[in-house]
């Protein structure tokens, strides 16, 4: 067939012809059917004389013994005085040259591994939609709390988002299913009150007063100024009360908290970075009252002029269970607030001479299980072989997690649309392709937790890769706040597709790699070395949880988000080009899974 013959069929066709003789298959039409070309062999050429060759079942050097008229074998001197070791036909020669010339050139255009050659792997870039990518977030935001704009875990806020997920796997081709999984969960019912009243010389209460005389009231907003925290407790603390309040420091004193029985502890935020768990658990151990703890020391200064933005953090349930004898401590309230909230704070409570009363309502239900979701999208393959990718849906309670993890799950969305538009083209995959979101990430991971334990033989059979991504984003404004993207595993041959498949991005689509750091690292050290694989998000139980095997993950991680876990984490930050980048790397490596199982 010539090049016009050849021209006529598709690139899968192409591509099977040049499996069919074991050549690669990468690259565009036009550079498949040069390969093609070069790969024929000529009418007469040296291809149909060496296989007419190859069909004899005499070794060379009898034919050539026959045909000299020898009726006994030669010995070495006398083969070296024959024809057998002496000139040659030219013909033959030629032949023979052109032969071993044909042979060599094989061996480079195959490039068998077993000579130490590096296989071409059929790589091929899967395409990015900036625009429907942002549209996916913009939706998810949409369906936030209409105060507090959260998605938080266990809400009806959380149970839209996994139904609107659900449905856009749906309408890309996928076999839908939501996952439900009752789990632990805090809730907030109803907008918190924080204030602080100081009583005048002349004041008899501060509120349903007699004699009003000088009192000052001070409210704090919430979400601004404070937020509650994961697993706090309910109360109703009203200024009548007169609760006393204990200066703890920095929470590292254990003689402190066993002074605060019965009060508010009040935790200065520091270098020592004490965390929630320890903070809260200390709180159940000693029975107080409350916990209030301020930030001092994270993206001060960076956000919102120099204050430090409070930040929502989970807390550890089974710890915190522990500490307090067996059940989750249903009655300490637990808020943090920023530092200039503190500051004010600790000059009207903690520091004054006059007499302060707080008011502290917090409406939350700890002690419930709640009902969270893992919406999924699946595509069968030839085999039961599974690569998954996934991200959390779900965010913190007071924000509209733009970037934590909106970014994370519109990729999702983004990526299983355009895999879906891959198999409608090129036919059913080898291995099953699934996407999932997760619920309950903030909390604990409890929806990939949940999963993982209820797929648990299969995954442990079947999956072949696990890939996440969560904040795999840079901000907007990334000039000033750094430009890197890390992309990690925990398999070494994983982390070298993903090296090449990223030089091959570089090459391509240069316009956005040349604006961005990405950056590569293998965690392949076994659970609590220094080079683990971190726990930090849903792709923990996908790696450590699965029947005492680890399982095999890509995650990436982005840089600049000053916002995380506070209200100001919104679409004004988002950026969605910093996106196409683990999308497409990730999304492209799902390709070549789905279609080649020796890889």
């Amino acid at each position: 067939m010539d090049e016009s013959g050849l021209s006529g069929n598709s690139v899968a066709e192409l591509k099977e012809m040049l499996r069919s003789q074991g050549l690669p298959v990468s690259g565009n039409k036009s550079l498949l059917i040069q390969r093609l070309m070069a790969a024929r062999p000529s009418k007469s050429g040296v291809w149909e004389e060496v296989s007419d060759a190859s069909k004899s079942n005499k070794p060379v050097h009898m034919s050539l013994e026959q045909d000299s008229g020898l009726e006994s074998p030669l010995t070495f001197k006398q083969r070296m005085s024959t024809t057998v070791y002496g000139p040659l036909n030219l013909g033959g020669l030629i032949a023979i040259g052109l032969a071993l010339i044909m042979v060599t050139a094989t061996i480079f255009v195959i490039q068998p591994a077993w000579l130490g050659f590096e296989r071409d792997y059929d790589y091929e870039l899967i395409e990015f939609d900036q625009d429907q990518a942002r549209n996916f977030a913009q939706d998810l935001v949409d369906l936030g709390h209409p105060e507090w704009e959260g998605r938080m875990s266990g809400s009806v806020e959380e149970t839209n988002t996994s139904q609107y997920i659900s449905q856009k796997f749906q309408e890309m081709g996928y076999a839908a299913e939501i996952n439900e999984f009752q789990v632990p969960m805090h809730h907030v019912n109803s907008e918190p009150s924080f204030r602080l009243c100081v009583r005048g010389a002349f004041s008899l209460a501060c509120e349903g007063v007699i004699i009003s005389g000088g009192s000052q009231i001070t409210s704090f907003q919430h979400r601004v100024d404070y937020v509650i925290q994961g697993f706090s407790g309910q109360s109703e603390y009203m200024f009548n009360e007169d609760i006393t309040v204990t200066d703890l420091g920095n929470g590292t004193d254990e003689a402190l908290w066993q002074t605060a029985t019965g009060t508010i502890g009040y935790v200065r935020g520091d270098s020592s970075r004490v965390g929630n768990t320890e903070l809260y658990s200390n709180a159940a151990i000693n029975d107080l009252a409350g916990i209030i703890s301020v930030n001092k020391n994270y993206n001060c200064g960076k956000i919102e002029g120099n204050d430090c933005v409070p930040i929502f953090k989970g807390t550890n349930y089974d710890a915190l269970v522990e500490a307090n004898g067996g059940s989750i401590p249903t009655d300490i309230p637990f808020i943090t607030m920023s530092k200039d909230a503190g500051e004010i704070f600790e000059t009207m409570v903690i520091n004054s001479s006059e007499p302060a009363s707080i008011e502290l309502i917090i409406d939350v239900t700890n002690d419930q299980e709640r009902s969270i979701y893992a919406p999924c999208g699946t595509i069968q393959g030839r085999t039961s072989e599974l690569v998954i990718a996934g991200g959390h849906h779900d965010t913190v309670y007071h924000g509209q997690g733009a970037i934590d993890d909106t970014s994370g799950s519109s990729s999702i969305l983004e990526m299983a649309r355009q895999i879906a538009e891959v198999i409608n083209q090129t036919g059913t995959p080898e291995r099953t392709i699934r996407f999932c979101t997760w619920g309950g990430e903030e909390e604990g991971l409890w929806g990939s937790r949940a999963y993982v334990e209820q797929m648990q033989s299969s995954l442990s059979d079947n999956l072949r890769l696990y890939i996440n991504l969560d904040m795999n984003h840079v901000d907007a404004d990334f000039s000033n706040r750094g430009n890197s993207l890390r992309l990690f595993t925990n398999n070494e041959d994983d982390y070298e597709h993903i090296v090449r498949i990223t030089d091959l991005y570089k090459q391509e689509r240069s316009e956005i790699a040349s604006n961005y750091d990405i950056q590569f690292s293998l965690l392949n050290g076994p659970q609590g070395d220094a080079n683990e694989m971190p726990c930090n998000s849903d792709h923990c139980p996908f790696v450590y949880d699965l029947n005492g095997k680890n399982g095999r993950a890509v995650v990436c991680y982005g840089s600049g988000s000053w916002e995380y876990h506070t209200y100001l984490d919104t679409m004004d930050r988002f950026n969605e080009e910093s996106l196409a980048i683990s999308t497409t790397i990730y999304g492209t490596y799902m390709r070549l899974l789905a279609y080649d199982l020796s890889v």
